[in-house]
């Protein structure tokens, strides 16, 4: 069991500062996912917390003592990298035990804690093996298991399925889950690019964006209530729309006419000094609706992508603007080249100015 705390955290590389300002409470069994753009620094932060980069400024503590100074050896921590980075001499069972034999622990005790490691990561009928022998998606499990057999305060994972293929990556994403799991008090930090393993493993997720924390949440709390543009756009695939306009009447629902003529309706409530203020109105793909009548947005398609359960539609561009992309439910092969009207749910209409979402003012 173990709580995180990280203090006004920085890290900088002479005078350059990579991460900035990091305060973060990370609580006994959370599964907390760091995620943001490449050379966000999320990595960078997760070796700060396993000792293996120092920490320039502030402070990280684990259960109120302070680690700035302590070698990572003795922080309590077992970290899975990227590559599996297994001995191929030895079989699953003793790379498993490697690190128990170096700790001089007796064999009775290496043995129970290598077979219940392996019974946890279905890994039993593979002991005997040589990596060699093993599938990827095996190899990422004894990397994990010789983690687990550790038994660490904390469990850190450095992008541990990017050298999968996409198959091997489901798998094993949802092992990680099943393991989670069946060790309720564990905590896990886990920095990953892939927004599916963040939404699908995350108790809360940390959004990284220019050197600081965009926001934390739960995976839904950032979905649907984003608090900037970039984390918007950044959490759901495609990105959510943005389309500029200017408020045109307030109160508990705000009515924005957008530049393209269109008119949207937001349940983000405005007070009076918001009338004519420019906004950027967002609107995921999926949330938009075919309709006949006047909506927010009318445009050709110029490409679609049916894929099976949804379409995605891409509209042609108009004028500088962003591209506008819709996910609507079912088969629309049809659609290509045919103009097309889109609204969205009131409730489902996000309003953005200056970056900023409206609904945390």
């Amino acid at each position: 069991m173990a709580d995180l705390k990280l203090v006004n955290v920085e890290k900088a590389y002479g005078e350059v500062r990579v991460l900035r300002d990091i305060n973060l409470d990370i609580k006994t069994g959370e599964l907390i996912v760091f995620v943001g753009p490449s050379g966000c620094g999320k990595s960078t932060l997760l070796r700060m917390i396993a000792g293996l980069e120092r920490i320039t400024g502030g402070d990280f503590s684990i259960d109120g003592v302070r680690m700035n100074d302590i070698p990572p050896a003795q922080r309590g921590i077992a970290m899975v990298f990227q590559s599996y980075a297994l001995y191929p001499h030895m079989t699953v069972r003793d790379n498993m035990a490697f690190a128990l034999k170096i700790a001089k622990k007796s064999a009775a005790e290496i043995n129970a804690a290598v077979e219940k490691a392996a019974k946890i990561l279905q890994l039993t009928p593979y002991l005997d093996r040589l990596p060699k022998a093993l599938s990827g998606g095996q190899r990422q499990r004894v990397a994990i298991g010789r983690s687990i057999v550790r038994d660490p305060k904390v469990y850190l994972f450095d992008e541990p399925l990017s050298n999968l293929d996409a198959a091997l990556r489901v798998a094993t994403r949802i092992e990680i889950a099943q393991l989670k799991e069946q060790m309720p008090n564990s905590t896990m930090i886990y920095v990953t690019h892939d927004q599916v393993e963040a939404m699908t493993l995350a108790s809360r997720i940390v959004v990284l964006a220019g050197g600081g924390i965009s926001q934390v949440g739960a995976p839904l709390e950032l979905y649907e209530r984003p608090r900037n543009e970039f984390v918007a756009q950044f959490i759901g695939s495609p990105a959510m729309n943005l389309l500029p306009g200017q408020v045109i009447a307030t109160g508990a629902q705000t009515v924005v006419r957008l530049d393209n003529g269109g008119i949207a309706r937001s349940s983000v409530p405005t007070e009076a000094s918001d009338m004519g203020l420019r906004v950027n109105v967002g609107v995921r793909p999926e949330d938009f609706l075919e309709t006949p009548e006047e909506g927010m947005f009318t445009g050709e398609v110029e490409i679609t992508e049916a894929l099976g359960e949804v379409t995605l539609l891409y509209f042609k561009r108009q004028g500088d603007a962003a591209q506008v992309v819709a996910k609507l439910p079912g088969i629309h092969a049809d659609l290509r080249h045919k103009t097309v009207t889109l609204s969205a749910a009131a409730h489902k209409v996000h309003l953005f100015a200056n970056g900023e979402s409206l609904l945390y003012r």
